[in-house]
Order: C-alpha cells, then structure tokens, then sequence
C-alpha cells in the first residue's frame, strides 16, 4: 500500500468514526497500530492536526539533497 493510499484510508475513517478521529488527534501511533498495523518507527515524529474552515496547514517536506535517503518505510 502506498503513503498516498493510506493517507486517503485514515482520513477517510476519521471522517466516518469520530472515536477513531479523536485518538489519531490525541495518540497518532496508538490509532494507526489499532486501525491499520501500521507501526511508527521509533525516532519518526507523527503529528496530526484537523484543518477547519478558517484553519489550513501547509507541509513543506525536506528537500530532496537533505537526506537522499530519506524514505517512507513505515508502511
């Protein structure tokens, strides 16, 4: 399953299971083990915020020359 695919699944329950949603806010690595064994690797920071209608987020990733290692292995 790609990063893509499952960032579309845990909104997607979020959106559906307000219990789910509150423990993704509150314990992002507890919720995605529980829902989807997902397991976070130890030293990678999650943080969930929830976007409302007056409140956007923009995420810069690192750049590429930063850490050309740098990959999503925790799917």
């Amino acid at each position: 399953m790609s990063v893509e695919s499952l960032k579309v699944q845990i909104i997607k329950k979020a959106w559906e299971d307000p219990e789910f949603k509150q423990l993704l806010l509150a314990d992002p690595q507890t919720a995605l083990k529980q829902e989807f064994g997902v397991d976070i690797p130890e030293g990678v920071e999650l943080k969930v915020v929830e976007e409302t209608a007056s409140s956007f987020y923009l995420v810069i990733p690192p750049e590429p020359s930063a850490d050309d290692n740098l990959k999503y292995s925790w799917t």
